[in-house]
């Protein structure tokens, strides 16, 4: 479970989003939906509706040195979008609301 759910994603977005009941969560590339509602419900204890996933492509970086330039990759992202049951909330960040 802990290798499925990386770390809840804490963004003016995400904030926006958790009003209407919808959290987003950093998972595991290779992670599936059923598996990641499996790891969100045993966890928080919630009733999940629906899940929608995000994979972002990692970004080209280059760096200039004296030897000369270094390119690499960030690496690949998965996101995690899941909408929770009418009335029911994960409490992400404590004190704040307040």
């Amino acid at each position: 479970m802990l290798q499925i759910l990386k770390k809840p994603l804490i963004t003016e977005k995400a904030m926006t989003l958790s009003e209407k009941g919808q959290y987003i969560f950093e998972v595991a590339p290779n992670a599936n939906k059923i598996e990641i509602k499996k790891a969100i419900e045993d966890m928080f204890e919630v009733n999940i509706v629906s899940i929608r996933t995000a994979r972002i492509k990692g970004k080209l970086k280059k760096r200039f040195t004296k030897t000369g330039t270094q390119a690499g990759r960030t690496k690949l992202r998965k996101k995690a979008y899941v909408t929770l049951k009418e009335g029911q909330s994960i409490e992400l960040v404590s004190g704040a609301q307040g």
